[in-house]
């Protein structure tokens, strides 16, 4: 049993190394880490290179979340998808293939907590929708939907619902690691910098970094 579960454990992280990121711009001649933000995620590629190539990064990197959970359980039941899918977002935010230097980690958690928490990631990929298209600032849906994640989670154990107490501390785990990955992110939305995106395009409103300013990620 210990050998399948380190085998969940390894696969989700192997899947999550995977750094669609980097090799969808790559496809385009562009090294994503070089230019906007520098961050190998859906944000900075589709404010780099458009809709197109940034949501498809966004689904493929939903897609390995979501795959990693259900090796996992093919490979040790239901504790089995819980380290998968927490394979998958320690995988992604430090990938192997990447220098351990990855994305925030919104899209695979979605992905792979979608079989272990439903209602929570659905509810919170909803609050996500709310909070970016009120500020047009993917960090405000990010932080809202790790928020909602929690406190659903939360409040489904609390009501008797079918989600144990292992379960809403990984939500809160989750949740914990999504804020701290955007702290840079609060805190230029506290004074008021963080980058936002026009309400029609995919173009950032704000210039692009300059080697003179640090450049802004979301």
């Amino acid at each position: 049993m210990l050998i399948a579960l380190l085998a969940a454990l390894l696969a989700g992280y192997l899947l999550g190394s995977l750094p669609f990121g980097a090799w969808v711009p790559a496809a385009y001649g562009v090294d994503i880490r070089r230019v906007g933000s520098g961050n190998p995620g859906a944000t900075n590629v589709k404010r780099v290179l458009g809709r197109g190539p940034g949501n498809l990064v966004f689904g493929l990197d939903f897609g390995k979340g979501l795959l990693a959970a259900l090796l996992g359980g093919a490979l040790a039941g239901e504790v089995g998808i819980f380290l998968g899918a927490a394979g998958a977002v320690l995988g992604h935010v430090f990938p192997l293939f990447l220098g351990f230097r990855g994305g925030k980690g919104v899209a695979v958690t979605m992905g792979g907590l979608l079989i272990l928490l439903p209602w929570a990631v659905l509810l919170g990929i909803l609050g996500w929708l709310a909070g970016y298209y009120a500020t047009r600032v993917v960090a405000v849906g990010s932080l809202v939907f790790a928020a909602v994640l929690f406190l659903v989670a939360l409040g489904q154990w609390l009501a008797g619902g079918p989600v144990a107490g292992w379960e809403v501390l990984v939500a809160l785990a989750v949740a914990a690691l999504l804020t701290v990955r955007h702290r840079d992110n609060i805190g230029r939305l506290l004074r008021g910098e963080e980058s936002s995106f026009r309400s029609r395009g995919g173009s950032s409103s704000s210039s692009p970094p300059s080697p003179h300013r640090p450049p802004r990620d979301s």
